[in-house]
C-alpha cells in the first residue's frame, strides 16, 4: 500500500497540475499569423473542403475524434501539436481535425494504461509504489501523442509508391492520347477516365476543377504536386506545359518520363528484395554457427575434462 509521503506527493502533483491547467485555460492564447494566413489562403480552403469530404463516410468513429480535435485546435496553442505532416495528411485526405483529434485519443490511452495496469496488479496483491505508474503515464501519454504522425508519414509514403505506379500508367495514356490527335486537355482528361484507382480519380477531379478555376490543367497538376509532395507529378506538368503553350511534341518525351519511373521502380523493389535476402540469411548463418557449436562442444568438454 502507498505510504502516507506518496499519497501527498500524488495529491500535491493534482493539485498544481489543476491549477496550471486552469492558468493555462484562462491564459489568452497568441494565434500563429503564418499558420492563420495559410489557413484563410483559397488553396488551403480548397484543400480542407476535400479533406472534410472524404472525411463525412469514415463513420462515428471518426465523428468523434473530428469533434475533439475540433476542440483541441479551440483550446490548446498552436505550438502544442508540433510538427504536423501537412502533405502526408493531404495525400490520405485526412482532415487536420481528425489527426488532432487522433493524438488526443492516443494521449489519453497513454494516460489511462498504466494506471490500469498498476490497478489490476493491486488487485493481485502486488502493490506498485504510486510514482511509478504516474511516471510511467507522463512518458506513456507523449509518446502516444506522437504516434498519429508516424502513422501518417508510414502510410503517406506507402501512397506515394502507389501513386508514382498509377501515375506510370497514366503518362502512357496521355502519350497514346497526344498521338492519336487529342489536345493537351483533352489527353490528360481522357486518360484519367480510363482508370478506377483512387490516383486516377484524384487526377480527374484536379482537372475537373480547372474548368472552371481558370487555372491551366498543368498548373493545376504542379499545384497539386507541391501540394502532395510528388515530384514525378511536377514533370508530367512541365512536359504537358510545353506541349500546351509551345506546342511542342511530347509524344517521345512522355514515353520516356514513363519508361524512366519505371525502371526507377524497378530498381527500389530489387534494392528492397536484396534487403530481404540478406535479413533472410542472418538466421541461417547462426542455425550454422550453432550446429557447429553442438558439434565441437563434446570434444572440448572432454579436453577440458582430460586436463
Amino acid at each position: 500500500m502507498p505510504s502516507g509521503l506518496q499519497l501527498a506527493i500524488l495529491a500535491g502533483g493534482l493539485v498544481g497540475l489543476g491549477v496550471a491547467l486552469i492558468v493555462w485555460r484562462l491564459t489568452p492564447a497568441d494565434p500563429d499569423l503564418g499558420d492563420a494566413l495559410k489557413r484563410l489562403s483559397p488553396s488551403s480552403a480548397r484543400s480542407q473542403g476535400d479533406l472534410g469530404m472524404a472525411g463525412a463516410d469514415s463513420g462515428v468513429g471518426s465523428d468523434a475524434r473530428e469533434r475533439l480535435g475540433l476542440w483541441g485546435m479551440k483550446t490548446l496553442p498552436a505550438g502544442a501539436w508540433g510538427s504536423v505532416p501537412v502533405k502526408e495528411l493531404a495525400i490520405l485526405r485526412i482532415p487536420v481535425s481528425r489527426f488532432y483529434g487522433e493524438k488526443l485519443m492516443f494521449a489519453g490511452l497513454g494516460l489511462l494504461a498504466p494506471p490500469l495496469l498498476a490497478t489490476f496488479f493491486t488487485l493481485l496483491r502486488l502493490p506498485v509504489p504510486v510514482v511509478i505508474p504516474v511516471i510511467a503515464s507522463l512518458g506513456a501519454a507523449v509518446v502516444f501523442f506522437f504516434l498519429p504522425d508516424y502513422n501518417a508519414r508510414d502510410d503517406a509514403k506507402k501512397a506515394r509508391a502507389e501513386f508514382a505506379r498509377a501515375l506510370g500508367a497514366y503518362i502512357d495514356l496521355v502519350a497514346l492520347e497526344r498521338n492519336s490527335g487529342a489536345g493537351p486537355r483533352q489527353a490528360m482528361e481522357a486518360a484519367a477516365d480510363v482508370g478506377d484507382s483512387w490516383v486516377f480519380r484524384r487526377l480527374g477531379e484536379e482537372l475537373a476543377r480547372t474548368r472552371w478555376s481558370g487555372l491551366t490543367p498543368w498548373d493545376a497538376l504542379r499545384n497539386l504536386a507541391d501540394e502532395l509532395g510528388l515530384p514525378e507529378l511536377q514533370d508530367l506538368a512541365d512536359i504537358m506545359r510545353l506541349s500546351g503553350e509551345e506546342g511542342a511534341q511530347i509524344y517521345s518525351n512522355l514515353r520516356a518520363r514513363s519508361a524512366g519511373m519505371r525502371a526507377a521502380m524497378l530498381g527500389a523493389e530489387k534494392t528492397k528484395a536484396n534487403e530481404v535476402g540478406e535479413r533472410m540469411s542472418i538466421p541461417m548463418s547462426l542455425l550454422g554457427v550453432i550446429f557447429l557449436a553442438i558439434l565441437v562442444a563434446p570434444a572440448l568438454l572432454r579436453v577440458m575434462g582430460d586436463s
